[in-house]
């Protein structure tokens, strides 16, 4: 009896290792690729830097040298309510680079999914954080100081409206009620809906009128220059986040 009583025992110790072997031993979710490209425009046109444009909403004429902006902590939203939240997600798009106006979301769990979600600006932590590297590099010339911390986004060109015949908008500040870091929402669903499968790359495509960035804002005769955070940078990044909308997925 005493011996069948070890065998009994040992084989119950046998069956919770091998249970708990196989539980860590469950294979990764498959994954798929999947990217957010930003077309940008003007009225309807495609937008290029060395180009003049006319603003409807103010009359005035704008010929970009600059136009780069932030986005950061990306996220999907799935059917069932989860999401797919991807890691140290911070991206700088520069119409001079046309590579960096594609994000790379990585490895996409298979899934279907409804709602896009990202943030205009740098979040409030990597603003305190000290000197950071890739995108985030001061090098970029995409920041101020550590008080007011990182530009969000420039529009910087040449106009005869401006009393000095150029501009530059610099959006920054992220804390407070002026902060310009706001969460964008896009519903996918509009569209169908963003299905993640096995063996190819999916891709959002994003319109990005940048026009909307004025629709708010005085003529450039009155103001050609904001490099400081306040309520007008907090009402440009609002107005300029209205001007972006989903064009298609693929």
């Amino acid at each position: 009896m005493k011996l069948l009583h070890i065998l009994f025992i040992s084989l119950l110790a046998f069956s919770f290792t091998a249970c708990k072997k196989k539980k860590t031993e469950e294979p990764a979710p498959e994954t798929a690729g999947a990217t957010v490209k930003f077309n940008h425009n003007w009225e309807g046109n495609p937008l290029l830097l060395e180009t003049d444009y006319v603003n409807s909403l103010t009359d005035d004429t704008l010929h970009f040298t600059t136009v780069k902006y932030y986005i950061s902590n990306v996220k999907l939203k799935k059917a069932d309510g989860s999401f797919y939240v991807q890691q140290n997600s911070y991206f700088l798009l520069d119409l001079s680079n046309p590579s960096s106006l594609i994000l790379d979301l990585g490895a996409v769990p298979l899934a279907d999914y409804t709602d896009l979600y990202f943030t205009f600006g740098v979040d409030s932590t990597r603003n305190v954080s000290g000197v950071q590297s890739g995108v985030l590099s001061p090098s970029n010339g995409m920041f101020w100081s550590w008080s007011t911390g990182y530009i969000m986004s420039k529009a910087e060109g040449l106009s005869p409206n401006a009393a000095n015949g150029n501009f530059a908008f610099h959006l920054g500040g992220f804390y407070g009620t002026n902060s310009v870091v706001i969460e964008k929402h896009i519903d996918l669903t509009t569209e169908g809906s963003l299905s993640v499968t096995a063996g190819s790359t999916h891709q959002m495509v994003l319109n990005v009128n940048l026009q909307q960035m004025w629709q708010n804002s005085p003529t450039l005769s009155s103001v050609s220059d904001l490099q400081l955070p306040g309520a007008p940078a907090h009402t440009m990044a609002v107005d300029f986040l209205g001007g972006i909308s989903l064009d298609g997925i693929n």
